[in-house]
């Protein structure tokens, strides 16, 4: 599974998954169209645009209110505190430092477009949250 980002500067953030958050580039192709593997996952990069044949009503663009999210990127981290501090010294700007909840230490920083990136690390060693029961990198059927 793949998170698809619209960017205004398609470069910037390309800078910002690869330089700040320790990404690496797999694909750069025409118009900016940028893959960057982060972790065990892709995050493409594109500018917006309008509609299209299959998505005839459908504009593409980066968030107008930042505050208002109706989706956001989680990465899940072995060490939250380490990540905070390398990602903090790279550039990255949280919103609050990490957070002890129920099962969790979280954290949220934004992109430099305004897309909502939540950090997480389990407290919960004996309950499905913990990594070792999370399922293998196979997709199972449905």
């Amino acid at each position: 599974m793949a998170h698809f980002i619209v960017s205004d500067d398609v470069e910037r953030s390309r800078r910002f998954y690869t330089e700040v958050l320790g990404g690496r580039v797999v694909f750069s192709g025409p118009g900016g169209l940028t893959y960057v593997s982060l972790s065990n996952s892709w995050i493409i990069i594109n500018v917006g645009g309008g509609p299209t044949d299959d998505k005839p009503t459908v504009t593409l663009a980066t968030p107008e209110d930042p505050d208002r999210v109706s989706s956001f990127l989680n990465i899940r981290v072995k060490d939250i505190a380490t990540v905070y501090a390398e990602w903090s010294a790279r550039g990255a700007h949280f919103l609050t430092p990490p957070k002890q909840h129920q099962t969790e230490i979280r954290c949220y920083l934004r992109d430099p477009d305004g897309h909502l990136i939540e950090v997480g690390q389990t407290t919960d060693t004996t309950g499905d949250w913990a990594p070792e029961h999370w399922p293998s990198s196979a997709a199972t059927g449905p």
